[in-house]
């Protein structure tokens, strides 16, 4: 049996990605570095077309050419190791793909080192946990046009599937497809924030239990909200303690882990100037959750706000507004992320389709939402819009949301209730809407104490640069 596919690395993805491939037609070549894991793959499934193989020199040998082979590997000096001891085996057109969460820029630099001895390197985004890789991912793959011609059979047989189709897309050259991942989960850390302020807020402000919290966030997810996050929320809320019969959570610790591709896309969106103040708050949320000890004795030395009155309290009208607090908030999320793509695409010369990204993200990833189909059509309308609040159907809808928006996020802070991802977002907006800033004065400053120049508003768009002596004026 000639594989038609190759796979290195059987852990939880590696492994169901495999049996996705195989599943579609395409048999597979596997390839673990604990060998053991190989003979437990192949006889774990008795009578699929999986090859294991021991060597690389056995992989590679059982793979049809051009060869199509995916790394399913931890990210870093692992996939370059593994890169040097496979390329020996390798013939001019094959094609090796890295579906880990690298760092895009090591993504740019290994593409050039082995398409300058003939192959092809992808860096593709794999989103959709062990369930998606298994039944359907999203897939981003980055690379030359060549390579996505070679493993497009593949990816868009496995995928996920949306009424849009398959959820991949040839997303641009090098580096292009782990940079749209890494925004991707970026976009998703500032989802899970939002969603966990709504949650603090409703059952701190008012009470609400596991049961009501469950009906609420399953209500959420008929409208507007309709998403994997809110629908998983709404499930984790019904699941027992098997040990108390209490909801199971509220007995997890509140102490969030991450592991690094949210803290990239904030440095990233400092080194492009591109404003993600949603989702830095959201990573800034995670690490001050991680201080469990400090807060702990921070409680008890600094004193909380007062519960809000309940004499003036509608709880009716209070899940409305945050509700409708949790929606505008997520369309200012997606504009900072949208825009740190568009901003990298032009960076880097990758020319990006906004309106494609949007597309496979409907299905298989962890941000899939009905709220999607809303962004495609804003880039239908306008490929190259700026930012998504610039869209006719968002800005009217963030408007229609604004006074239950300020409402809401104005009774949580009066209440004593972090909400920085919510609050971020309406800053955001804010900000974005304003003509005029405060910044006048920063720049005043600056020019005050290190001559750093400014220009004045009243002499046209392209103002020449003052200095002004202002101690001495």
């Amino acid at each position: 049996m000639t594989a038609k596919f190759g796979m290195i690395g059987l852990g939880v993805m590696g492994e169901n990605l495999a049996l996705n491939i195989e599943e579609h037609g395409f048999p597979v070549a596997v390839w673990n570095l604990d060998s053991e894991k190989v003979d437990e793959f192949v006889t774990k499934n008795r009578g699929k077309k999986i090859t294991g193989t021991k060597t690389f020199q056995d992989f590679t040998k059982a793979i049809e050419r051009p060869r199509r082979i995916m790394m399913m590997i931890k990210a870093g000096s692992p996939v370059d190791q593994t890169i040097e001891k496979i390329m020996p085996f390798l013939d001019r057109g094959d094609v090796l793909i890295d579906g880990g969460n690298s760092w895009f820029k090591d993504t740019q630099e290994r593409a050039k080192r082995v398409e300058a001895k003939g192959f092809h390197f992808v860096g593709s985004g794999v989103s959709g946990g062990e369930e998606g890789a298994r039944h359907g991912p999203s897939l981003m793959p980055g690379g030359s046009v060549e390579s996505w011609k070679t493993i497009q059979p593949v990816f868009e047989a496995i995928a996920a599937k949306s009424d849009s189709g398959p959820c991949v897309t040839h997303v641009g050259p090098d580096g292009a497809g782990h940079y749209v991942k890494m925004v991707h989960n970026g976009i998703e850390y500032g989802d899970m924030e939002l969603i966990a302020e709504a949650y603090e807020m409703l059952r701190r402000v008012m009470g609400a239990k596991a049961s009501e919290l469950a009906e609420i966030f399953e209500q959420w997810n008929r409208g507007p909200l309709e998403s994997f996050l809110i629908e998983i929320t709404a499930r984790i809320f019904r699941v027992k303690d098997p040990e108390t019969g209490a909801p199971l959570l509220d007995k997890v610790l509140d102490k969030a882990g991450q592991k690094g591709t949210g803290k990239w896309t904030a440095q990233v969106a400092l080194d492009l100037a591109v404003a993600i103040p949603t989702i830095a708050a959201a990573i800034d949320a995670r690490v001050l959750s991680s201080m469990k000890e400090e807060r702990m004795a921070a409680s008890k030395v600094l004193g909380g706000a007062p519960p809000p009155s309940a004499a003036k309290f509608d709880r009716k009208q209070f899940i409305q507004d945050v509700h409708d607090a949790l929606y505008a908030s997520k369309i200012c999320s997606y504009a900072q992320g949208m825009a740190l793509i568009q901003a990298g695409s032009a960076e880097w010369k990758w020319n990006i389709n906004m309106r494609e990204m949007a597309r496979i993200w409907k299905a298989g990833c962890i941000i899939r939402a009905k709220f999607l189909d809303s962004i495609m059509r804003a880039y239908e309308r306008k490929p190259q819009l700026p930012n998504l609040l610039l869209d006719e159907e968002f800005s009217a809808r963030v408007r229609d949301s604004q006074v239950a928006w300020r409402r809401a996020i104005s009774l949580a802070q009066s209440s004593g209730i972090a909400v920085p991802a919510m609050s971020a977002s309406l800053a955001y907006f804010d900000a974005y809407r304003s003509a005029e800033l405060p910044q006048n004065l920063t720049q005043a400053q600056r020019d005050y104490f290190g001559a750093h120049t400014y220009q004045r508003n009243d002499k046209g768009p392209n103002a020449p640069f003052l200095h002004t002596d202002w101690a001495h004026m």
